[in-house]
């Protein structure tokens, strides 16, 4: 991945302020670039001319990425820029690679994006000019929030969301999570149009989907996308005079809705966000509905192409992607976590002494299965809380090097040992692998590795960044041949099964793709989330 660069120091920002009369550089030398334009003139993405781009690529994981966090605001005489801020910092975890915040007067689009962490990107000077509080212009009534993992198009500024569009009855800002299988083909045909693009993402392409569709109002017309788009796309979409949130009709990805304390209304992609904002959760936006919010009040529109039986909820984000404080389908996470962690020492009891997580999302399944195995839960692992999706690999480093400064052990507490380690899944095995030995290097005397979820052995095309299938250890390798690579001296995966008992609910009502290769809509032989940069 790429960050934009200039002689003297890293820029990657761009702003869009109201009331702005001329396009105009602000700054020298090392401090970030400010591009200021008005937001009702064609908006150019890309960087200044001479602007070189950086070759470092920053560390991930080789786990599975999660995808985006989306927040919507409605509450007219609020900070909302402020609240929105408060929001993504919420679901900084579902996207560490940019972040931005739109806002609406009423009347006009303001728009502050750029490449890095939330609170890299927004500080107090840019909370202010949001909201209108700079020149003692209009405060805005309503915000919509995006932070960025890619999963289309690389990470570079012209992908960065909220998306800008222009349609006959307004204009339009969108914050998409999710991936649109058929995104090449909508783009061609809008191509084709006559319609021209400015980045390489997947979610340009849904907002100028719904910018040109047909319909009188906002509802029809993302209800028409709905109909033309294949993929998993939950958003929120801020107009001049309008909040619009809504999940595609399979519902792959969560939204959650939410009522503020001075009578405004909150969306977010989970629920712990609504919390953090100090709204009051009021229940889960319904597969293929599409809610308005504006001067008028509250209105549901649900698509015809949604049904009960066509639902599917990706079952990772109880695994993995959501936090363990959201509530998501009436299930509280940590709890289904914890119950996977229960059934998990059901299935594969192990002869151990003590039961350790990988830090951070396995902890509650661990604590889990040592209730279940009454074996003592330690901390034998510890995670630098400094050090997540975005530092920079030093140079000639190895993958061992780079967990080493992501997690350190405790020798005094798993010296002789024989140790369960509970984790939430094996992508690659790239991670595993070197944590095993770290273990070992420790002293301890047996590693028994255990999986609250079942291998993962097809690629996720819905909005989590799982790699091909080729690059998945459990879709080329046996039960103990993964065992082998990793270097443990056993290993268990959850079943099925007991994962949807655990997450409860309707269990037909979930999405298991990645785990049975069973996809609820169409998806392409392979799907390349650089496809569209190459057009």
């Amino acid at each position: 991945m790429q960050y934009p660069t200039r002689t003297g120091g890293p820029w990657s920002h761009e702003t869009h302020w109201r009331r702005r009369r001329s396009l105009s550089w602000v700054g020298a030398g090392p401090t970030p670039i400010r591009l200021t334009h008005p937001v009702r003139s064609p908006i150019h993405l890309t960087g200044h001319p001479g602007e070189a781009l950086a070759a470092d690529p920053p560390y991930q994981p080789h786990g599975p990425r999660e995808e985006c966090g989306v927040i919507g605001i409605w509450a007219p005489g609020s900070a909302v820029a402020r609240m929105a801020y408060v929001g993504l910092h919420a679901l900084q975890h579902r996207g560490q690679e940019s972040a931005g915040i739109a806002v609406t007067d009423g009347g006009q689009l303001s728009l502050h994006k750029r490449l890095g962490l939330v609170s890299s990107v927004f500080d107090d000077e840019t909370l202010i000019r949001l909201e209108g509080r700079d020149e003692g212009g209009r405060r805005p009534k309503a915000a919509i929030g995006h932070t960025r993992y890619s999963t289309t198009g690389s990470n570079t500024l012209p992908n960065v969301q909220p998306v800008y569009a222009r349609a006959d009855i307004g204009e339009l800002m969108l914050g998409h999570n999710g991936n649109l299988t058929n995104a090449t083909w909508l783009r061609d045909e809008l191509t084709e149009q006559g319609i021209e693009f400015g980045s390489a993402s997947d979610t340009e392409v849904l907002a100028k989907l719904i910018a040109h569709a047909p319909g009188r109002s906002w509802a029809q017309r993302v209800d028409h996308a709905f109909h033309r788009a294949i993929g998993a796309f939950t958003f929120t979409m801020l107009t001049e005079t309008a909040l619009v949130a809504a999940r595609d009709p399979i519902g792959f990805r969560p939204l959650a809705l939410g009522r503020l304390p001075g009578g405004g209304w909150a969306v977010a992609s989970e629920s712990a966000a609504l919390d953090a904002m100090g709204a009051r959760f009021v229940r889960d936006v319904d597969a293929g509905e599409v809610i308005t919010i504006d001067d008028d009040g509250v209105s549901s529109h649900r698509s015809s192409r949604a049904s009960p039986g066509k639902e599917r909820l990706c079952v990772f984000e109880f695994v993995y992607l959501a936090r363990p404080d959201s509530v998501i389908d009436g299930r509280l996470l940590y709890e289904a976590r914890l119950e996977m962690g229960r059934r998990l020492a059901r299935e594969h009891p192990a002869d151990a002494d003590l039961v350790i997580a990988v830090p951070d999302s396995a902890i509650p399944a661990a604590i889990g299965y040592a209730e279940e195995a009454g074996l003592p839960y330690r901390e034998g692992l510890i995670k630098s809380r400094y050090v997540g999706r975005t530092f920079i690999q030093p140079a000639q480093s190895s993958r061992d090097e780079a967990v080493r400064l992501k997690f350190n052990p405790l020798p005094e507490l798993l010296s002789g040992k024989r140790v369960v380690v509970v984790d939430d899944s094996i992508v690659r095995g790239t991670t595993t692998a070197p944590i095993v030995q770290m273990l070992r290097s420790a002293g301890a005397a047996a590693i028994h590795v255990r999986i609250h979820s079942p291998q993962m052995k097809h690629p996720c095309y819905m909005g989590v960044d799982t790699g091909r299938k080729e690059e998945l250890i459990a879709a080329s390798h046996s039960l103990d041949g993964v065992r082998a690579a990793i270097g443990a001296d056993s290993l268990g995966y959850l079943s099925k099964a007991a994962m949807l008992e655990a997450v409860g609910g309707r269990t037909d009502a979930r999405c298991t793709a990645c785990f049975d290769g069973i996809y609820p809509t169409d998806v392409p032989l392979d799907l390349d989330k650089l496809a569209l940069e190459r057009r």
